[in-house]
């Protein structure tokens, strides 16, 4: 298994060039990179073109585009400028040979019917599947565990994935998301592991079931998450796609960016250890 980085982690203590440089003296081996806020801010000072130079002379790879968000359930005019979104990143995609554009779903306190939720994302997936196969890019859906989120649990997600029915449609797994709206391990146990395209670990404190935040995210291992549970049956399975590291942890913000990059290795491979070689 391999060991990847999400910039959420160092959200507000570093950059993506500092990133970089960091996760490659760490033994990183991929990283996702945020296209709402570190990409932007890299373009400001440095070239598309010098970011792939970057990536062909280092030991680092890029894992995925996080994230086209809010993808499903949109009006035809968001819609749109979703679309426009999506091409730009698979111009990116292109350029910088990134496997992996992770899509998020729509975040609402209305109220949507599940069939209208499920309809939505698979007409909105099957065509953006279209539109990126021929760059060779693959979307990985990442549900949300939150109430307010449309797909929040892994049995959802799951369920549209298969509706889907597309070789490069699957899903991101994150640790915490999968706690925090008590998905179902019986759902993971009988899943084809061929539609998990990422794994997000994390941890959290324990809070109740639907009340969990992404700033209650805790080093892996540190926290309440049966992270044992869910990488026994991804190992039995025989995953072997990349292991994200991602916290969103106000109090890491406060560390030395390379101090919690260190550390998030440190305990990250200390968890999965015991299930895979990293």
């Amino acid at each position: 298994m391999k060991l990847s980085f999400n910039q959420a982690t160092t959200l507000e203590n570093s950059d993506l060039a500092n990133d970089l440089e960091l996760c490659e003296q760490h033994g990183y081996d991929y990283i996702e990179i945020r296209t709402m806020d570190k990409l932007p801010e890299y373009l400001e000072q440095q070239s598309l073109e010098q970011l792939s130079s970057y990536f062909q002379e280092h030991h680092i790879k890029p894992l995925a585009l996080n994230a086209l968000v809010y993808f499903n359930n949109r009006s035809e005019e968001d819609y749109q400028q979703l679309l426009k979104e999506f091409k730009q990143m698979l111009e990116y995609a292109k350029e910088l040979q990134v496997p992996y554009i992770v899509v998020v779903p729509l975040v609402t306190k209305e109220k949507i019917l599940k069939e209208d939720i499920k309809s939505s994302s698979v007409a909105v997936l099957q065509e953006l599947a279209e539109l990126a196969e021929p760059y060779g890019v693959k979307l990985a859906v990442e549900f949300v565990g939150h109430p307010e989120c449309t797909i929040n649990t892994f049995e959802q997600a799951y369920d549209i994935v298969e509706h889907v029915n597309d070789p490069n449609v699957g899903l991101v797994l994150d640790c915490f998301h999968f706690h925090a709206m008590n998905s179902s391990m019986d759902t993971l146990k009988q899943a084809d592991i061929s539609k998990i395209f990422i794994l997000h670990m994390d941890d959290t404190e324990d809070f109740p079931i639907g009340s969990l935040v992404d700033e209650d995210r805790v080093w892996p291992g540190h926290g309440a998450i049966d992270l044992d549970g869910i990488l026994s049956v991804l190992t039995e399975k025989g995953y072997d796609g990349a292991a994200t590291v991602e916290l969103f942890r106000p109090e890491y913000y406060e560390m030395p960016a390379e101090e919690v990059i260190k550390k998030a290795k440190e305990t990250t491979m200390q968890v999965i250890s015991k299930y895979a070689k990293i």
